[in-house]
């Protein structure tokens, strides 16, 4: 089902009430001056060092947008259309068997119990023309959402229980650039530089798959992709509205590893730009 909302004036207490009142916000956005969304994850410091390709004028598909950070920053690069994706209701995610009605019930409760009302929040405020199709990734085909000239997609694959099929997926509607950005396993890549590995999570957080950086990679390839460019490990910063003292990277063995080895304290990453072979 496709938004085709059109972005109307709004008041700034308005906009700020509606922010404040909303449960869960996944990515932190300047929505106005002063006014920023209290998300979980920051990527407005380490936006700029991913390898982008050339937006302008360009059909984009950002995959599993969920707030929208990405699909609303290649619209500001001058993409002529986006489309967001992502799947309207949380019983719909990749969740373990032994944690799927703890998970939902949990994801439902703090997050409104449908995914999609911070992205309508954004839209409106940043009077975006984004249009968002809620679609899983595994099932997206040309003739549901078109092909399109840039893909991203960014934290998703961690999520998924079959990452490589996610990412064929995702060739078989991408006629140039594919980046992505992912969650790496920082001791994974410095154990094993050169081989691809993971591991298994299959958690309550509905986590399966963290790669090493050469797993990332081989995940692309896999998924029928050729690696044009490469960032370096970076951290994606926490955000305002990210639990107190939540997730390993808070301790400070892990901390510190973080700030050596990714350049900063957060959740490690690594993004690639690819071509569909």
């Amino acid at each position: 089902m496709a938004d085709t909302a059109v972005a109307q004036p709004f008041d700034i207490g308005d906009l700020r009430r509606e922010v404040e009142a909303h449960p869960l916000w996944y990515h932190t956005i300047e929505l106005a001056p002063g006014l920023v969304t209290p998300g979980w994850f920051d990527l407005r410091p380490v936006v700029a060092g991913m390898p982008w390709p050339d937006v302008s004028g360009k059909r984009c598909l950002d995959v599993g947008t969920y707030d929208g950070f990405l699909a609303f920053e290649l619209e500001r690069r001058g993409a002529a259309e986006v489309v967001a994706t992502d799947i309207g209701d949380p019983s719909g995610w990749d969740w373990p068997l032994i944690t799927r009605d703890r998970g939902t019930r949990a994801v439902t409760s703090t997050a409104g119990g449908k995914t999609g009302v911070g992205f309508q929040i954004a839209k409106r405020a940043l009077s975006s023309s984004v249009e968002r199709v809620e679609a899983s990734v595994y099932d997206l085909r040309p003739e549901q959402v078109g092909r399109f000239d840039v893909v991203v997609c960014g934290s998703l694959l961690l999520h998924l229980r079959d990452p490589v099929r996610a990412v064929e997926a995702i060739r078989g509607v991408c006629d140039g650039s594919f980046l992505s950005a992912e969650t790496v396993s920082l001791p994974l890549t410095m154990l094993h530089r050169r081989r691809p590995a993971a591991e298994l999570k299959g958690d309550r957080n509905c986590q399966w798959w963290i790669p090493n950086v050469a797993g990332h990679v081989q995940m692309l390839v896999a998924g029928g992709f050729r690696i044009d460019r490469r960032s370096g490990r970076y951290a994606v910063p926490f955000g305002p509205g990210h639990p107190a003292g939540h997730g390993r990277l808070k301790r400070l063995p892990q901390r510190a590893l973080a700030r050596l080895a990714a350049g900063g304290v957060g959740v490690p990453h690594h993004a690639a730009l690819a071509t569909p072979r």
